[in-house]
């Protein structure tokens, strides 16, 4: 038979000229250099850098996403991966592993091919590249640069570049995975995380222009995704979850371990780039991996369509050869349950989503903003009618993305998050900062420690705190923990914390939410995936009692809760595989008023809603916000923002992902 022509991806080969060596940004375009190389430098595939299209920057917002394996940016970070493509603005997608599993890309029910590892790592990179390269120009077959850089692990790695679209590139670290989702393979990120194995070997994909094999060591492995950060420079990092907990009923991981062990090491490398002078801060947001598809779904039909489109591309669907390798145009064990199981209809950030990052200080009108930026606590202020200031980033490092905040009596504000420490074992607590008088500086973060024993025990699986004052300005602070109930600890009179204590619930998921009335009852909510359960206060101070069943139906799981008259509260949130945005109110118990739909036309998008008065912003199918006042119709804006909105009586403010603090008042 004659031999098919080359395809898009695999032009150019056989070509040898110097290669390039990384060397970082210049200008806000990436920097090569270019020299004599020995013989052994020199791909015997794919197109020298010199010669390739370079990437490039688009002005301030980059984005680079950190994942273990192909395909998990399109299962459990779409549509967000597609809305930075259609943005205009950098994206960079960073594969750990090769994704070889067993080598053998075919469908279980097709006849059993013979295992090729590389021939499977290679199919897959053609169908990352295909669903990419559809996504931003609508031609799966729109071509690539497909080149061999070097990396600061002392490897290759492969770096293609989108020839259309530069801002587009994707990077090949080609190290092998686990090929078990929970099973003991110390030959994996997992193992080399632990220490089990000294070196993690790689896998080269047939087609990479990265001929020869390599080996890192666990620090090796941070340098590499630190050097790929100092090269792309992102404002935004999108990682999966290093702390996704064990499934309830069989006290296994919950998630992949290449999943949370890849999510580790970009822990472990963004704590690191934290530190280079230089280049821009940035923001992170974690994503919940396989338990998604147990929860209610997100997305509504339109935007599960699109993402399964995709998911179908990547898959190679329709079979055809129109990539001509050899090696197959997709990944065929994808094609068989494209959709995987639930996780096209859902995106769920496993921590920063809270829309109680905005709180009123203690000046009239005087308001702070709080955020993640480079792992500190970003605080931004504004008084009055003047314009907002910041971000001022505050001492201490290794904050989790996502923190909430309240007001105490006096008028100085606290701030609640959780931190980890990557320096020791691995753990998770929670911390807070609280102003030294009202309209003063924040405080050292102080630990509240955790509720779990230990991260072998629960993956260090505790959520963002929800925190009730009572008028004593005495805070309680409450955590879903790792055995998905809910925990509880105590300021005493002291100011210091008592030890945490179980406060019951089950199944719960998500971070809770707390809220007080006018007249001083307390409310915190959580959500399971069949319903919303509600712990209460009486206004005359006393325990918190519950949890006590609700009455409402499933919701999407991020709720968000505010004062709502004299007498009572409200609870927000969205319909399942809907977006909509609806709401309940509570006055006195725990349980629900009638579900009413708060604006017509919905908004179609995901996460939590920020409401002030009866004003509402949210995020809207296409990734950018939506404001509605009064119960009138949807209004949305443009630009792509971080976790969800929190508003105040005069507007709404939400986080670019340029790490800049956008302010919209209600009334334009």
């Amino acid at each position: 038979m004659p031999r098919p022509a080359l395809s898009p991806f695999r032009r150019g080969l056989l070509l040898a000229a110097p290669i390039a060596v990384l060397v970082g940004i210049t200008g806000g375009t990436l920097a090569v250099t270019t020299g004599a190389s020995d013989a052994s430098d020199v791909p015997s595939r794919g197109i020298p850098e010199a010669q390739a299209v370079k990437p490039v920057r688009t002005g301030g917002e980059a984005v680079v996403q950190i994942m273990a394996h192909p395909d998990d940016d399109l299962f459990f970070m779409n549509p967000d991966t597609a809305q930075s493509i259609a943005s205009g603005h950098s994206l960079t997608s960073v594969y750990l592993t090769a994704g070889e599993s067993d080598g053998r890309n075919a469908r279980r029910q097709d006849p059993e091919p013979r295992a090729d590892k590389a021939a499977y790592a290679e199919a897959r990179q053609n169908g990352i590249r295909a669903a990419y390269a559809e996504m931003a120009t609508g031609n799966r077959t729109s071509p690539w640069d497909r080149t061999s850089i070097a990396t600061a692990g002392g490897g290759r790695a492969e770096l293609d570049t989108l020839r259309a679209h530069p801002r587009i590139s994707l990077v090949w670290l080609q190290l092998r995975e686990a090929g078990s989702i929970t099973g003991d393979r110390p030959h994996s990120l997992r193992g080399l995380w632990d220490g089990r194995v000294g070196r993690l070997k790689s896998q080269l994909a047939a087609g990479s222009p990265v001929r020869d094999g390599f080996a890192y060591t666990k620090d090796e492995t941070v340098k590499t995704l630190t050097g790929v950060l100092e090269r792309f420079t992102p404002t935004f990092v999108r990682i999966m979850d290093p702390t996704p907990g064990l499934n309830d009923r069989t006290g296994k991981l919950s998630d992949h371990q290449d999943h949370m062990y890849g999510a580790r090491f970009a822990q472990a490398a963004l704590a690191r780039y934290a530190q280079r002078p230089g280049r821009p801060a940035f923001a992170v947001q974690n994503y919940l991996g396989y338990s998604t598809g147990g929860m209610p779904h997100v997305l509504d039909p339109r935007a599960t369509g699109a993402k399964l489109r995709t998911l179908k591309t990547y898959a190679w669907w329709d079979h055809t050869d129109y990539c001509g390798d050899p090696a197959g145009c997709g990944d065929r064990k994808v094609a068989a349950r494209p959709a995987g199981h639930g996780w096209a209809q859902s995106v769920r950030y496993a921590r920063g989503g809270s829309a109680s990052w905005v709180q009123r200080g203690a000046g009239k009108d005087e308001l702070y903003a709080f955020s993640v930026l480079d792992g500190r606590l970003a605080v931004w202020h504004k008084d009055g009618a003047a314009a907002w200031t910041g971000p001022v980033l505050r001492p201490g490092a290794g904050l989790d993305p996502g923190v909430t905040s309240v007001r105490l009596p006096d008028g100085r504000v606290a701030v609640f998050g959780t931190r980890t420490d990557l320096d020791g074992e691995y753990r998770r607590e929670v911390v807070t900062s609280v102003q030294s008088a009202p309209g003063g500086r924040f405080g050292a973060w102080r630990s509240l420690g955790t509720p779990e024993r230990d991260d072998e025990d629960a993956t260090s699986d505790i959520g963002l705190p929800a925190v009730l004052v009572d008028r004593a300005g005495l805070m309680t602070v409450y955590v879903r923990d790792g055995g998905h109930t809910m925990s509880v600890s105590a300021q005493r009179a002291d100011g210091g914390w008592g030890p945490w204590r179980p406060a019951g619930g089950r199944d719960l998921r998500g971070d809770p939410v707390a809220v007080t009335d006018a007249a001083g009852r307390g409310y915190v909510f959580a959500g399971t995936p069949k319903t919303v359960l509600a712990w209460t206060r009486p206004a005359a101070g006393g325990p918190v009692t519950g949890p006590v069943p609700t009455g409402l139906p499933a919701t999407t799981v991020a709720l968000s809760a505010a004062p709502d008259g004299a007498d009572g509260v409200r609870l927000w949130f969205r319909k399942p595989a809907s977006g909509d945005v609806r709401s309940a109110r509570f006055a006195g118990s725990g349980r629900a008023s009638a579900v009413t739909d708060a604006a017509p036309g919905g908004v179609a998008g995901h996460g939590a809603v920020a409401a002030s008065g009866g004003r509402l912003a949210a995020r809207a199918g296409s990734g950018a916000a939506a404001a509605s006042s009064a119960g009138g119709p949807w209004v949305t804006g443009r630009g792509l923002f971080a976790g969800a909105p929190a508003a105040a009586p005069a507007g709404f403010a939400t986080l670019g992902l340029d790490g800049r603090l956008k302010w919209t008042p209600w009334e334009r």
